[in-house]
């Protein structure tokens, strides 16, 4: 894969956040995608949010499969770290990235057919063990790198450019993460920025395994009528659930709200997701109406968008096991190899 670089030019006038950087410093190489790509965007809404966080770029981690989806890592925050793992492995390798240092940021972005297909297992067992990590799943409901085949996604009736529609069930990764316990669940589109870097911005901050389901249309097999994850059809149909603002903490923050228009939530870090009910019999705070909420509105013909689910009370993996803050690099090797008499205990445990 061939990158090419952006020039290194920035306007004296660009914003610059606590770190005294601008937002073309968060920025990656220049895109290979088909102009016009869905994922294009989503790479604009992670530069934005990670900017507006003042993340250190070192302090990084983006990882990703195989697939258009996962070559997004190579289009944002290029002095950050990455690895390219093979199809459907994303979540085992920041599974072990995140074990042994959890002091950085992690950035997971994958796609439908990486996720749900040959991944399927590894993505269930990452929301099992609560990752701390933000999941992307930029979802276009075919295989965009292999000439359009439907993805398991894909809605049924959903018509490609050339062939019969499909007429298997899709698998819906909110439901999915629902059904297993992820503590942040979010759904937007690519072509809705406003919406989507809050969503970012929530789960990059939230302490525990994070959910962004996000319709991305392929322009080139995915994009016409009948397709229902093209920009037509997801304008159309997007159901604004739950607005969300990001508000960093701050002690002089007061917030005042009428009873039942909104609610504040703060997460482990102590920053705040403000969330602002559009409908409001809906609770992000019950899965059991998210569940309900999410089918009804799915027989309905609905893609409902915006903070879907929030559980801000189960402990991420390393809280849970008990593990040391200490990244595993920086211990002694004392530390890192057992006595020979816990060997020895161990070993007795087999024979």
């Amino acid at each position: 894969m061939t990158y090419i670089t952006k020039p290194g030019i920035v306007h004296p006038s660009l914003p610059k956040n606590k770190l005294g950087l601008t937002s073309r410093d968060y920025e990656g190489a220049v895109s290979t995608l088909c102009a016009g790509c869905g994922h294009d965007s989503v790479t604009a809404a992670i530069v934005q949010a990670v900017f507006e966080l003042d993340i250190e770029p070192h302090m990084l981690a983006k990882m990703s499969g195989i697939g258009c989806s996962s070559k997004t890592p190579a289009y944002f925050v290029r002095q950050s770290h990455g690895f390219n793992s093979v199809h459907g492995r994303m979540p085992s390798v920041t599974t072990g990235a995140n074990a042994a240092n959890r002091n950085l940021k992690y950035i997971g972005v994958s796609g439908d057919g990486d996720s749900l297909s040959i991944g399927a297992g590894q993505f269930v067992h990452a929301i099992r063990r609560n990752i701390n990590m933000c999941y992307i799943l930029e979802n276009n409901g075919v295989y965009g790198l292999t000439k359009g085949q439907f993805s398991a996604s894909a809605d049924i009736g959903s018509k490609p450019k050339k062939g019969l529609p499909n007429q298997q069930e899709p698998i819906d990764p909110v439901s999915t993460a629902l059904s297993l316990g992820a503590t942040y669940i979010a759904r937007s589109f690519s072509g809705d920025k406003a919406q989507l870097v809050p969503l970012i911005k929530g789960a990059l901050v939230h302490d525990g395994f994070s959910l962004v389901d996000i319709i991305s249309p392929c322009v080139t097999f995915n994009d016409h009528d009948g397709s229902t994850k093209s920009y037509a059809h997801t304008r159309q149909k997007d159901h604004h659930v739950v607005d969300i603002d990001y508000i960093a903490p701050a002690e002089e923050i007061q917030m005042a709200y009428d009873e039942g228009s909104a609610m504040s939530v703060e997460l482990h870090d102590g920053s705040k997701i403000v969330l602002h009910k559009v409908d409001r019999t809906y609770d992000p705070t019950s899965r059991a109406i998210a569940f309900k909420y999410l089918r009804d509105r799915f027989n309905a013909g609905e893609i409902t968008t915006g903070l879907l689910y929030l559980n801000d009370s189960r402990k991420e993996m390393h809280d849970l096991m008990g593990n040391i803050d200490t990244p595993l690099a920086n211990l002694p090797m004392q530390s890192l190899r057992p006595a020979k008499g816990e060997l020895e205990k161990i070993l007795k445990r087999y024979r």
